[in-house]
């Protein structure tokens, strides 16, 4: 999919394309947003991804552009006949002075799947961009299944984050050193926000600057609901986007 910036100053959708098990639907409303952005919603449309399914999100938001991807559904990663993994990637290109916001649902990693994840973001300088990631690690009374994600994040042609992270292990996801046995881990990528970043700590969350600029979020626990709560609470002050004070606040912190 693909936003631009119109000569009014509004965000318009010029190519927006998607098949099951994900549709985006674009919000209609006969009055403009009040920043002048535009939302789509990223909707699950059926269940998956299963094993053996490659999805590719394609994002591209122009110039001066601000875009909100908002999920409406969990995604539910499920195991295949013959026990092949699933693969998800999401490619975004900001330019500059444009905005992104990617705030998916949660995806749940159901016993017996191999799901691999991998967010790669290309932006330019003065592009803004706030992407936040929900891992639910197995249904309800369910043991997880095999998860692996990869981040690779580029600031004006120079790597700012590039992060791996193996969720296979069930003696790793039980260390104090590692989930804690904790069912949700939620990140939230910051890029763009107007004040510095330091360093701080929470119950169960934390918050660590990027070299160069940006910032990553990191919290823990037994439910999404306080996962991104806790997010939000990581966060705080340094969201600097027009849709805090939105109808899509409760994206980032319900």
């Amino acid at each position: 999919m693909s936003a631009e910036r119109a000569a009014d100053g509004r965000t318009t959708i010029r190519e927006l394309r998607s098949e099951s098990p994900t549709r985006l639907i674009p919000r209609r409303s006969a009055v403009p947003s009040r920043d002048g952005s535009a939302t789509v919603r990223v909707v699950a449309s059926a269940a998956g991804p299963l094993g053996g399914d490659v999805l590719d999100l394609r994002v591209r938001v122009g110039a001066g552009a601000h875009l909100r991807l908002i999920g409406t559904g969990a995604t539910l990663a499920l195991p295949g006949p013959g026990g092949e993994p699933s693969h998800s990637t999401v490619r975004i290109e900001v330019e500059p002075d444009g905005v992104l916001e990617y705030l998916p649902d949660e995806t749940i990693v159901c016993a017996g799947a191999d799901h691999h994840t991998e967010l790669r973001a290309d932006l330019a300088e003065g592009s803004r961009l706030l992407a936040r990631e929900l891992l639910v690690l197995g249904r309800h009374a369910e043991a997880p299944g095999g998860l692996t994600t990869a981040t690779h994040v580029v600031l004006s042609g120079t790597p700012l984050l590039r992060q791996t992270l193996d969720l296979t292990n069930p003696r790793m996801l039980s260390s104090a050193g590692y989930l804690a046995g904790a069912k949700v881990l939620a990140t939230g990528l910051l890029v763009g926000a107007k004040d510095p970043v330091a360093t701080s700590t929470g119950p169960w969350w934390s918050l660590t600057p990027l070299a160069g600029s940006g910032a990553l979020a990191t919290a823990l626990a037994d439910d999404p609901a306080t996962a991104t709560a806790r997010l939000a609470a990581a966060l705080g002050d340094h969201l600097s986007f027009p849709a805090r004070h939105t109808e899509e606040t409760a994206a980032t912190g319900r």
